[in-house]
């Protein structure tokens, strides 16, 4: 019974007044040299993920800006054809003789050479 004769009413608490009496911290100063860390795992991040991320966005709305009858393409789902109508939205693919299929425009993946898909056959 002595161990927890601390936390009743007839005793006052031993550790409160000392923890009390510290007082608050000193304010630590704030310097260019305490967001250093944060600012070199920006710089890191930035030239690790964001900007090679805005370069590959770039380059397929190039791709697909640039899109032409007669191209050759990859989807996206690996269906290779060659366009034959290109529309705003869609895109018609002409997978084999007389089958065609109409694609959403943002589903090409990547322009193939000529004559890829006639060397596969």
């Amino acid at each position: 019974m002595a161990r927890f004769a601390l936390f009743t009413r007839n005793r006052p608490y031993m550790f409160i007044p000392s923890a009390f009496a510290q007082g608050a911290a000193p304010a630590a100063e704030m310097s260019f040299m305490s967001f250093l860390p944060m600012i070199v795992i920006f710089v890191l991040f930035w030239f690790m993920l964001i900007r090679p991320q805005q370069k590959r966005a770039k380059e397929q709305q190039a791709l697909l800006a640039a899109l032409a009858k007669g191209d050759e393409v990859a989807t996206s789902s690996g269906i290779l054809g060659r366009i034959i109508k290109v529309n705003e939205q869609y895109v018609t693919l002409e997978m084999a003789d007389g089958v065609e299929i109409l694609i959403q425009r943002a589903a090409v993946a990547a322009r193939l050479e000529k004559g890829t898909i006639k060397n596969n056959k």
